[in-house]
């Protein structure tokens, strides 16, 4: 996802590459290669999500031989690097901007001759978020304060700029992403949530998924509860960022009844 703003925003100038590509492994049990050494060597900037998320990247930056790097760490940008900082950063939307000019003034001061494209690259890139925002916008006019859940923290900046009401129990959400089983209470709790329909729409996140998360998904199918399916990387059949995170918000503004 940092990887397609940054193309985006250096356009011609830049080659891009992009460490963790498939829509279907689990980001969280990434384990680097000699080809991902080789490509952050070569590397002019290096672009890290930050928060624990990506510490095998920030471990090869420390580890190449070459004297110096710019890095860019998109949670000291957004000043969320604290314990327990949820890093799944690319699902704030409101805050993309900060991240986007961010690598704009990167990429102008690793390529200082480029930088009015990289500015122009910017400009365009900002613009292009407003189709999102006018859906955010309009489920937090319309379904302000409407219960939801999700199987693990993934979709949490996204929920709170719609204005929805995140009802997930935290042992729950917390255990999946580390990637341990739930307590029994957390599981009973969830489990509750769906049975007594207290929620509106279930998010899963299909990347990260085990018995637990498959009996949940099955549990609120069979209840009625509107599941909405979410990614934690960059399908292939999107062509951006944009267009990706698109989709899934207006997955949950139709999962809402709207």
């Amino acid at each position: 996802m940092w990887g397609s703003i940054a193309e985006q925003i250096g356009g011609s100038h830049v080659i891009v590459t992009s460490i963790i590509t498939s829509p279907t492994a689990d980001p969280h049990l990434y384990e680097s290669s000699a080809a991902n050494a080789g490509a952050v060597a070569q590397a002019d900037l290096v672009i890290l999500n930050g928060a624990g998320y990506d510490t095998w990247l920030s471990q090869l930056v420390a580890s190449t031989s070459r004297p110096r790097h710019d890095v860019l760490t998109v949670s000291h940008i957004l000043h969320m690097a604290g314990a327990g900082a949820n890093p799944h950063f690319w699902y704030d939307i409101p805050k993309i901007p900060t991240v986007a000019a961010a690598i704009a003034a990167a990429l102008s001061s690793v390529d200082p001759r480029d930088a009015a494209a990289f500015h122009a690259g910017l400009r365009r890139f900002d613009m292009s978020l407003t189709p999102l925002d006018t859906a955010i916008a309009h489920i937090r006019n319309l379904d302000k304060g409407a219960p939801v859940a999700y199987t693990e923290r993934l979709p949490a900046y996204l929920l709170a700029a719609a204005g929805l009401d995140n009802v997930s129990p935290i042992g729950f959400a917390t255990s999946i992403e580390d990637g341990v089983d739930p307590s029994p209470a957390d599981t009973a709790a969830m489990n509750a949530l769906i049975i007594g329909h207290k929620i509106r729409v279930l998010l899963y996140n299909q990347q990260t998924v085990s018995s637990v998360t498959d009996h949940v998904r099955a549990l609120a199918t069979r209840e009625g509860i509107a599941v909405v399916a979410l990614t934690e990387t960059l399908p292939h059949r999107y062509a951006t960022y944009q267009s990706w995170q698109l989709a899934q918000i207006t997955a949950i503004e139709r999962a809402l009844g709207r």
